[in-house]
């Protein structure tokens, strides 16, 4: 999901029934300030919702942005039946370490 497509939910009300966790955050101010004037342009939205959305948006683009480094093992190919390398870069590492807390959290909550 980019900005654009994050916009046109929050502007149809629809709303992410995901588990939550509690956290405790101090926001500055000028944030806090922006949150409060989404939460007034989006009527549908608490502002956790809005900072939960604006949180995964930034988590996914952090995401996409994490360099592929190739490896040494072919673990698939392509279209065109050309070799396709593992990445040993940093997004492996960060979908294990999320989907390890993912887990964690859930049994926490059970």
């Amino acid at each position: 999901m980019n900005i654009k497509e994050l916009l046109n939910d929050w502007a149809s009300h629809s709303c992410s029934t995901e588990e939550t966790a509690d956290i405790y955050i101090k926001l500055p101010f000028e944030k806090m300030a922006g949150i409060l004037a989404l939460v007034d342009m989006f009527p549908g939205r608490t502002r956790e919702q809005i900072i939960i959305d604006l949180l995964g948006l930034a988590l996914n683009e952090i995401e996409e942005e994490f360099p592929y480094i190739k490896g040494d093992r072919i673990i698939t190919e392509d279209e065109f039946g050309d070799p396709v390398y593992e990445d040993v870069g940093l997004t492996p590492r960060f979908i294990e370490l999320t989907k390890s807390h993912l887990k964690g959290l859930k049994s926490k909550h059970k």
